[in-house]
């Protein structure tokens, strides 16, 4: 068995270089003059002179094939190399469609026929799709030109990207420093150039778009569930409820982010995908004066001083434009994160353990889950009542009965997370907000394997899931080394925050992307893009623009 594990993970890998290496020549000379231009192009751009002949789907396919391989080889973070493929699908794509011959990458867990979705696990290796997922099909109908997959955690629930049969993805701006999770391979990827467009399927489920695209300076939203297609891909967790995944894009510019999601949607994702909703592309109009809440404390984690420091520039750039500014205090995010762990895992993890072989590494984070939820129930009390002896009602709250649920428990957590989402909603329309700023994550992007420590630190993006609210992140400014350095007298309120600021060091992060979350109420995805705009604008006539 253990033979058997490492010869499929060193299968695979033997695979990746030979597709990589049998590539024609052109693939692997140096980016020209032209191929830099196609690179630098805007994605409206880029599709208006592929239509007018000035550019041939073949030439952009080259173009990105190069810079993704350049990626590739400071971070790891491709998998399936589908370019042999990808040069028949760019000769055969009608230039008359919204994507005419745009080179995408996918998410290690979308389904194209003929190739792997392993996501990790060494048992899946060799099953090659036998169809292509509706997303797949929708994409290709719409001109787009899948090229490459990118990698994942295994088991899909860590903010890193490490796995056994494909290895560790490391951040473009740091390679000492995690990408982030699930889409980590995407979001290097796209944060290098190699891609203009990714699409992530089989996420997000507590932050797994906004996480990697705050930890590496990109753009995303996170759809409310039945607004993007997700049938028929590959997932750790088939059938999960409670927590429900949704499926988003990645892209390299806040146009490229509103272009894309709305030829998806102007596709009709609902005549492809039984799971979307018939709801069509709407132009909504924003108060010329927005009024905004800011979420700045979860009461489980506060805001490093880096995330900080870009909400509070944000936030200040919005005023300056005459947006009405108001803290925002909803029910207890505590109890949030409470339910939405347990009902995330209810089933104690054994779904996605179950595809794991003997000598199997797991990401360190999710093993430490693991193992608190395999504990005995007599030997979680003590524990829970040792730590609220010593004053952390938080995590002891939080472990109290962090464990697999029966059907009966798990039914009463759903009730628990309608009331929340009930009273979370009551709270907006209290403070009639129009939108609500507040933090992707705690903390920048955190070295490699120190998720072991902070894995219970994902209030600010879990949330939203709970609530199946429209979620967008951005690149706001970078860390520095001076102004975001942890105060002499912080002192962490409970374990998790201990956990979190554990790797917290604004010398080691300096350069570091930090984004802001800009937050809309459930399927307002048109409304979130809008005051990503807004904000984005506000910041940029204060000053302050992320290069």
């Amino acid at each position: 068995m253990l033979f058997h594990h490492h010869g499929k993970c060193a299968l695979k890998k033997a695979e990746r270089a030979n597709r990589v290496s049998n590539l024609p020549a052109i693939y692997h000379s140096s980016i020209s003059d032209r191929d830099a231009e196609i690179l630098a192009s805007p994605l409206e751009a880029l599709i208006h002179l592929i239509k007018k002949g000035e550019w041939f789907p073949k030439d952009v396919l080259v173009a990105y094939t190069k810079k993704a391989l350049e990626a590739h080889k400071e971070t790891n973070c491709l998998t399936e190399i589908m370019v042999k493929d990808a040069e028949t699908w760019a000769e055969n794509t009608n230039l008359q469609t919204s994507l005419a011959g745009v080179p995408v990458s996918l998410k290690d867990t979308i389904n194209i026929a003929g190739y792997d979705s392993c996501i990790g696990y060494s048992a899946w290796t060799f099953k090659p799709a036998l169809k292509d997922s509706p997303l797949v099909r929708l994409l290709k109908d719409a001109g787009a030109v899948p090229f490459v997959k990118t990698n994942v955690p295994i088991t899909l629930l860590s903010f890193e990207s490490y796995n056994d049969v494909w290895g560790r993805t490391t951040n473009p701006h740091n390679k000492d420093y995690s990408p982030g999770g699930s889409s980590g391979g995407e979001s290097a990827l796209i944060a290098s150039g190699g891609s203009i467009i990714g699409v992530v399927s089989g996420t997000d489920v507590a932050g797994s778009v906004r996480i990697p695209a705050h930890f590496a300076g990109i753009y995303t939203i996170k759809c409310s569930t039945g607004r993007f297609p997700k049938m028929g891909n590959a997932s750790a967790m088939p059938g999960q409820e409670g927590v429900k995944a949704c499926y988003s894009p990645m892209t390299r510019s806040m146009d490229s982010l509103v272009y894309f999601l709305k030829a998806v949607i102007d596709m009709k994702p609902w005549t492809y995908d039984a799971s979307c909703e018939p709801i069509p592309w709407r132009d909504v109009q924003l108060p010329q004066k927005l009024k905004i809440g800011v979420l700045r404390d979860d009461g489980v984690v506060i805001a490093s001083p880096a995330c900080s420091r870009a909400l509070e520039e944000t936030v200040s750039a919005l005023s300056a434009q005459g947006h009405s500014i108001v803290p925002f205090y909803p029910p207890s995010c505590k109890h949030a994160l409470e339910v939405a762990s347990q009902l995330l895992l209810a089933d104690g993890g054994k779904v996605a353990m179950r595809p794991f072989r003997f000598w199997e590494n797991n990401d360190a984070g999710v093993s430490q889950l693991m193992r608190v939820l395999r504990l005995p129930n007599w030997i979680r009390r003590i524990w829970s009542f040792w730590i609220r002896l010593f004053g952390d009602s938080v995590y002891a709250d939080l472990i109290q009965n962090f464990r697999e649920q029966n059907m009966e428990e798990q039914n009463g957590l759903v009730v628990k997370r309608e009331k929340y989402r009930q009273a979370f909603l009551e709270a907006w329309n209290e403070a009639d907000l129009d939108i609500l700023l507040t933090v992707p994550n705690a903390t920048p992007a955190l070295p490699h394997n120190s998720l072991k420590n902070s894995i219970a630190s994902c209030g600010y993006s879990l949330l939203f899931n709970l609530l199946d609210y429209s979620a967008g992140v951005f690149p706001v400014t970078r860390v520095d080394a001076i102004k975001d350095k942890l105060p002499l007298t912080f002192r962490p309120r409970n374990a998790i925050e201990k956990g979190a600021f554990q790797n917290y060091h604004a010398e080691r992060m300096h350069g570091l992307p930090v984004g802001v979350q800009v937050v809309g109420l459930k399927l307002q995805e048109e409304w979130v893009l809008k005051a990503m705009q807004v904000a984005q604008e506000a910041l940029e006539m204060h000053g302050v623009k992320y290069e």
